[in-house]
């Protein structure tokens, strides 16, 4: 959970090196090498433009909207250039569907926008291409080792069917780098700290590093880890006053800060201190709770990382699952019925990638109505990763992403995890 260990990349990194240790390791080069010209620039020259997104008219199924809850019967979705031009009721908008655009039939199916996981470790380009595949078309980075978000994100700039549209996190702001202290040299002085990343020149340093190197947010922890039986994730690491100061630094570069949390005391840390958003948050309490409301901090359970926790074969993992999980549910229901806005994550790491359909299912099981739980995975997430009017949503100016999936996910939200078919920015791929 939250970022497992890969190794670095080979050879000595330099300065001007970094993005390309990360693209290499990301592996980003060579699927851009055998991508389709149409599909993506593949000349050294051209790689600063973002790839053209496709055309193509999806046809005949019905389409909700995520944001009203309306059902449109007998729907078109015309796209055109990655972006929707019009969609809406066939009778509406038949004379304006352009002839030569190839049509994706969807009769007897159901149209919805592609799904955002708001918290994904993606580390190398067979990954991201797994949570396109099935069906998240935007997502937000939970951190990576070496960078290798910062190349995901450009790889989903270039050919936008082999990753989703992606807010990176660059390296994650916690004590013990670990190896990741060799992922930019001007982290290397920090390797002599023996406290670790805790000063506040320390903090500051790893939060500007980040940011030099394209980070779009910035991660940090206030407690330890969940998914390490050998770590107690109610001890907390960083205090109020730390958290302040990674808060404060991520804001002098225009940076949100998500959190990796879970005891009571550390959520209300976490929150006061002025996150963006909570990540995970157990034993979130109500006081804290009311004051993500009244500031709009996002909390983002991941349902699907705690319950794979109670499937795992490590007895203490096992046991840790079953006991937060639903706590972790009470949680959300409460966050849900205060108002605090819900985003969902998978917080997919170590080579796996979950289904985002799975988090929507969960947050339904958590007592959230089928279309709110929809929502924390498209117009919800959407908006805390500042993709709202890009993602989310199928309607003119949105992009062209979009999840064709057997059944009305109103009444089975099941069918969000098996799509029959997803497109990324007019490009339709098949299903995983």
């Amino acid at each position: 959970m939250c970022v497992d260990n890969t190794p670095p990349p080979p050879g000595r990194l330099t300065r001007r090196g970094v993005l390309a240790g990360a693209a290499a390791l990301a592996g980003t080069s060579a699927v851009l090498a055998g991508a389709a010209p149409e599909a993506a620039a593949t000349s050294a020259a051209s790689l600063g433009s973002p790839g053209r997104g496709g055309d193509l008219v999806v046809e005949g199924g019905r389409l909700l909207d995520p944001l009203t809850g309306e059902v449109t019967e007998d729907a078109v979705v015309v796209i055109i250039g990655g972006v929707v031009r019009a969609a809406g009721p066939r009778g509406r908008l038949g004379t304006r569907t352009p002839s030569g655009v190839p049509v994706l039939r969807a009769h007897g199916q159901w149209i919805l926008p592609g799904l955002v996981d708001a918290h994904i470790h993606l580390n190398t380009a067979a990954e991201a291409r797994d949570a396109v595949l099935k069906g998240a078309t935007s997502a937000r980075s939970g951190s990576t080792n070496f960078y290798q978000d910062v190349a995901v994100r450009e790889l989903a700039r270039q050919a936008p069917e082999r990753a989703p549209r992606l807010r990176a996190a660059g390296i994650f702001v916690t004590p013990d780098l670990g190896d990741t202290i060799l992922a930019d040299p001007d982290l290397a002085p920090l390797a002599r700290l023996r406290e670790g990343v805790r000063s506040a020149e320390a903090l500051r340093r790893v939060v500007e590093v980040n940011l030099a190197r394209g980070a779009d947010t910035i991660k940090t922890r206030v407690n330890e880890r969940a998914g390490l039986p050998e770590q107690d994730p109610l001890v907390q690491v960083y205090d109020h006053e730390q958290l302040s100061t990674i808060v404060a630094a991520a804001r002098r570069g225009g940076k949100g800060v998500l959190c990796h949390s879970y005891s009571e005391k550390g959520c209300h840390d976490a929150v006061t201190a002025g996150i963006r958003s909570l990540e995970h948050g157990a034993f979130v309490g109500e006081r804290t709770l009311r004051e993500m409301r009244r500031r709009g901090t996002y909390f983002t359970p991941t349902l699907t990382a705690i319950a794979g926790l109670a499937e795992s074969s490590d007895p203490v993992l096992a046991e840790r699952g079953r006991t937060y999980l639903p706590v972790l549910k009470r949680a959300v229901l409460a966050a849900h019925e205060l108002g605090v806005p819900l985003a969902a994550g998978t917080d997919s790491s170590g080579g796996t990638v979950d289904p985002i359909g799975r988090e929507v299912e969960l947050m339904h099981a958590a007592g959230l109505p089928a279309l709110d739980a929809i929502r924390t995975a498209t117009t919800g997430a959407a908006k805390l990763l500042g993709f709202d009017g890009t993602a989310g949503r199928l309607a003119r100016g949105f992009a062209g992403d979009v999840l064709v999936v057997d059944g009305d996910p109103l009444a089975d939200l099941g069918v969000l995890s098996r799509p029959a078919r997803v497109v990324r920015a007019g490009f339709s791929v098949p299903a995983a």
